[in-house]
């Protein structure tokens, strides 16, 4: 008997609309895939779990769209137990898809077994969902299209594991790629289904007993397309903000990381010569040494400084300097091997870790830098030369830790300097005499202000044309209680290498300011103290509160101080030389430039120093009287500080040839050994009043003595 059975259509609308929510359920599971392959295993669980919820709820709601489509000539109805049965074997299917791709690999037997077990996965959800309209009698299902269906949905099945796996990885165009691959997965899914659809045939007579009490679909429609395409949106949303965190995040961690490798670098680098500094020379100088005690080898550590850079980088400025130093870095670093190590301290030192067979070795290496440094550098429009002090250790012939090392390599090459520079020594264990002298004074010095082991000296100026007193220079003394009166030249330099200099000069200046004050309420109203005040001092930012809290804890007027600053020091930046000595000058303190003619000043800007006063180096005055061209730089030096408005003083005055040939040029001022060595406040004042009285008596003389024509002596 021929069986008869209803006619269908389709509602053309929705199965537009499931063809939408079969490609956008296909995206969404390409991007959920990546997101599990580029998160972290916790976090890949997570996404697992929520990514196979709205795969599924995708692909089932596509499926159910597709029945909702549905029309028959009879009510039709959905149970609702079988209908959450086929959306729970959806999302049971897209877990384990999702969680298919996700491995590392994805061999064919693989993804065969994988795709069969999905293709039989979704068919079941399609043929659940199918029976969820309880038709009685039951379906007529046409075995070749069902067969087919299901063929067709492990084959799609198989189609998209392949490509969700091939596409997971984030690259670029991978966006366009997902969405052409998005739209092949839902035609293909679609096809399955509506090939599922066609199979079955529905006789005439049949009813669906769900009607009455399940699941009516005239609204369920539009509630499962709103809540799929929700679902599928945040899943969308969800995953591109955390994609643009994750991107956020990795370009964070790399700046991060840049940000770690330069400040690593800066922690381990010099900046100025791009050599290893200190921190990173005391880690090689360990490994070095490390090897060398494993494998009993020997290695050289070179302590070089360079000869004559002070002068230039004081002359010149710090940025010449500065470029000197990158030339002798690069230098360097050229002349060594890549397996030795240069480093820079800081100033002009640097020390080199070399490995050795012989001390010749050393020998050889340290020959070949003293030459190279040795030739002229081209500096800007400067031709410089400058040379190299070197000085050598042997391990562990001289030393077996790293500072004794490098105590000794230093003590060498002060050894080197002492005796002609431009050279190299290894050390010698009488080197470490003067080494450990020098550290010994250094530690004296800090105790010495503590100790009120300092005093004040002060050598008288005189005017040059009444030879009255008009003031003092103040000279520092150290009396150290075992090495007796320590000379200044033998502490002032450590001083000003330690920092000392500071706290020192400190006291220098208030002490100066004291006595200033009780000479000026004994009468002497008219006198100046001179102070000098060293590189490091006039660098310093707190001097001009300094100067004026110590003027003001004296009571002593500003017109009472004057300063002395090098000329060297003053022209080092000359711009910011100019804005302190117009704050001190504007306090009504006198500034002297000292040492004037041994370094390197422009006109331009000299006259543009708030000075009162040249001062004469005293290398000048001392062959002044034998006629040498020193006396043609006196008399410009006179004619210059003339012409600029400036008091010119001499010192170093020690001859009566040289004071009367300086009043002849008409210097202003003298001091010197001649008229007045340097002294104790008290021996000062004695010599002061013994001169007054000399004068007195001479004047007397004269004014009492009356010409005779013999030849007898009146008294």
């Amino acid at each position: 008997m021929l069986t008869t059975y209803y006619a269908t259509h389709y509602d053309s609308l929705l199965v537009l609309i499931s063809l939408l929510v079969a490609i956008l359920a296909s995206y969404t599971a390409l991007d959920m895939a990546e997101r599990i392959n580029s998160t972290q295993q916790k976090g890949a669980a997570l996404w697992l779990a929520g990514g196979a919820f709205a795969m599924g709820v995708g692909i089932w709601s596509m499926h159910f769209i597709g029945m909702l489509s549905f029309r028959l000539p009879i009510a039709l109805g959905y149970d609702l137990t079988l209908t959450i049965a086929s959306l729970a074997i959806a999302v049971v299917a897209s877990g384990f898809a999702l969680w298919r791709i996700s491995q590392p690999t994805l061999p064919i037997r693989a993804l065969s077994v994988s795709a069969l077990l999905m293709g039989v996965a979704i068919a079941a959800m399609h043929y659940t969902g199918m029976a969820a309209l309880r038709m009685a009698p039951g379906i007529d299902y046409d075995p070749l299209l069902f067969f087919l269906s299901v063929l067709i949905a492990i084959a799609a099945s198989g189609a998209a594991l392949w490509i969700a796996f091939t596409l997971r990885k984030n690259r670029p165009h991978m966006k366009r790629a997902r969405a052409l691959a998005a739209v092949v997965m839902g035609v293909a899914i679609i096809g399955m289904h509506y090939t599922g659809m066609a199979a079955a045939n529905f006789p005439v007579g049949s009813i669906c007993t769900a009607a009455s009490e399940g699941i009516l679909p005239g609204w369920l429609a539009l509630v499962v397309i709103i809540v799929t395409l929700s679902v599928l949106a945040i899943a969308l949303l969800t995953s591109v903000l955390d994609a643009r965190l994750e991107s956020q995040t990795s370009l964070l961690a790399k700046s991060l990381a840049v940000a770690n490798q330069e400040l690593t670098q800066r922690a381990l680098q010099d900046n100025l010569t791009k050599l290893p500094n200190r921190t990173l020379l005391e880690d090689r100088l360990n490994q070095i040494l490390h090897k060398a005690e494993r494998t009993h080898s020997r290695f050289a550590v070179m302590f070089l400084d360079l000869d004559g850079f002070k002068a230039i980088n004081d002359s010149l400025g710090h940025h010449i300097g500065d470029m000197l130093l990158i030339e002798v870095a690069q230098r360097i670093r050229g002349s060594i091997r890549a397996q030795d190590t240069a480093a820079r301290l800081g100033g002009d030192e640097f020390v080199l870790l070399i490995e050795v067979v012989e001390p010749e070795d050393a020998a050889s290496v340290a020959d070949k830098l003293c030459n190279i440094i040795n030739q002229p550098f081209d500096i800007g429009l400067h031709t410089l030369g400058v040379s190299a002090s070197v000085g050598i250790t042997i391990y562990p012939d001289d030393g077996k830790t790293p500072h004794d090392l490098l105590v000794n390599a230093d003590a060498a090459m002060y050894h080197t300097k002492s005796t002609g520079r431009n050279g190299y020594h290894f050390f010698e264990t009488s080197m470490n005499t003067n080494a450990h002298n020098q550290l010994q004074v250094i530690q004296d010095l800090r105790l010495a202000l503590e100790r009120k082991e300092f005093q004040l000296h002060y050598q008288p100026k005189f005017n040059t044309p009444d030879g009255m007193v008009i003031g003092a220079e103040a000279l520092l003394r150290w009396q150290h209680p075992t090495r007796g009166m320590v000379a200044p030249n033998e502490f002032i330099p450590l001083a000003e290498k330690t920092g000392l200099i500071v706290p020192i000069g400190e006291w220098v200046l208030d002490e100066a300011c004291r006595q200033m004050r009780i000479w000026h309420d004994e009468g002497n109203t008219h006198w100046k103290v001179a102070v000098n005040l060293s590189a490091v001092q006039f660098s310093n930012d707190q001097l001009i509160e300094l100067v004026q809290a110590t003027l003001a804890r004296n009571k002593l007027p500003a017109s009472a101080l004057m300063l002395e600053v090098t000329e060297s020091t003053a022209m080092h930046d000359v711009e910011a030389s100019l804005k302190i000595l117009d704050k001190l000058a504007s306090l009504g303190i006198d500034i002297s430039i000292d040492d004037f003619g041994t370094g390197y000043s422009s006109l331009l800007y000299l006259k543009r120093l708030p000075a009162t006063e040249l001062k004469i180096d005293r290398g000048f005055i001392s062959d002044l009287a034998k006629g040498s061209d020193d006396s043609s730089i006196v008399a410009a030096i006179i004619a210059l500080g003339r012409s600029l408005n400036l008091r010119i003083v001499a010192e170093g005055v020690e001859t009566k040839e040289q004071q009367a040939y300086l009043t002849t040029l008409g210097c202003d001022t003298m001091q010197g050994y001649l008229m007045g060595k340097p002294m104790a406040a008290k021996q000062f004042m004695d010599a002061i009043h013994a001169a007054a009285l000399v004068a007195e008596k001479t004047k007397f003389l004269a004014a009492n003595t009356t010409p005779s024509n013999d030849d007898s002596t009146v008294v």
